[in-house]
């Protein structure tokens, strides 16, 4: 009999198109899951894999198959999804997503905070790029995500969280300016983070009437990185206020301008599924999580002098 567990197996092997890394993903060995899709195959009476030596394709059949699992085990998340929803305000479970230029700043000061309200939720946090967090939204492996709007797909929702601005950082710990406008970017040699992230697209967009002398991709993948071969020389970088109190620390060599009004900001949201049963578990955990900025963000950052 067909079962859920070789559904799954197959959409795996659809998306990393090998039995190895397929297994690593379900968390099986891979006899365990090529046995499965046999089964699979044996039950649907067609061939669902080209097995070649090293790597796997779906055949015709097997890719048309697995773009249904996909809406047979989504539908099936969700109809668990409406049980969770009315044993519990948040469900007794929660797959959050966070982009990595957001959760190290800001889930500190909400992880406590969803702990006292609800010690029976079963937390799990998934920490990657806005590209992979979207599509493991709208696969149904994430319930929710917190990253930059907007989300430009009809599929998903969102709530507005909060402004996020961002700062000029230089190594130059003797820069005059007490604020910079965008149009001063002209001069610069900006150092932006690898391609992939939201962040440096951000920055792209808002340097686009600026256009800096040069704006130089290194292969850094953190702030940390960056504002380290800011200070020691390599160039300027623009970085969102909520990571200031967490990555620039007195005497570290940096100088922060803020900008100009109107200040160059990102907005930060929650999204979710527009198909989901826990739309209102979803507002409500929108609802915590301003409310905790709102907390968090009138704290005066512990670099604010040096600006």
């Amino acid at each position: 009999m067909l079962t859920l567990r070789q559904l799954r197996y197959l959409r795996a092997l659809a998306q990393h198109g090998h039995f190895g890394r397929a297994a690593d993903a379900c968390a099986v060995s891979q006899p365990a899951l090529s046995m499965q899709i046999k089964e699979l195959e044996k039950e649907l009476g067609v061939p669902l894999v080209e097995r070649a030596h090293r790597d796997v394709r779906l055949t015709g059949e097997g890719a048309e198959i697995a773009r249904r699992a996909e809406d047979i085990l989504l539908q099936v998340r969700d109809l668990t999804d409406y049980a969770a929803e009315r044993r519990s305000d948040l469900g007794t479970s929660l797959r959050l997503g966070v982009i990595p230029t957001v959760g190290p700043y800001f889930l500190p000061a909400v992880l406590p905070r969803l702990q006292r309200q609800y010690p029976e939720l079963d937390l799990r946090l998934h920490e990657t790029r806005t590209e992979a967090l979207l599509e493991g939204l709208v696969a149904g492996d994430l319930d929710a995500t917190i990253l930059a709007l907007p989300v430009p797909d009809p599929q998903l929702e969102s709530m507005v969280l909060f402004e996020d601005r961002f700062l000029y950082v230089t190594g130059d710990e003797t820069e005059p300016r007490r604020s910079i406008r965008l149009e001063d970017l002209q001069a610069e040699q900006l150092l932006l983070l690898e391609e992939g992230h939201c962040l440096r697209d951000q920055a792209l967009a808002l340097c686009t009437a600026a256009q800096p002398a040069a704006m130089r991709r290194f292969g850094a993948t953190s702030l940390a990185t960056l504002l380290q071969m800011v200070a020691s020389g390599y160039g300027t970088t623009l970085v969102p206020e909520i990571a200031v109190s967490a990555e620039i620390k007195p005497h570290a060599g940096l100088k922060i301008v803020r900008f100009a009004p109107p200040e160059p900001a990102r907005t930060i949201g929650l999204v979710w599924r527009a198909s989901s049963p826990r739309k209102p578990q979803m507002r409500k955990l929108g609802t915590l999580l301003k409310e905790t900025w709102e907390e968090y963000g009138s704290v005066p950052l512990s670099v604010a002098a040096a600006i």
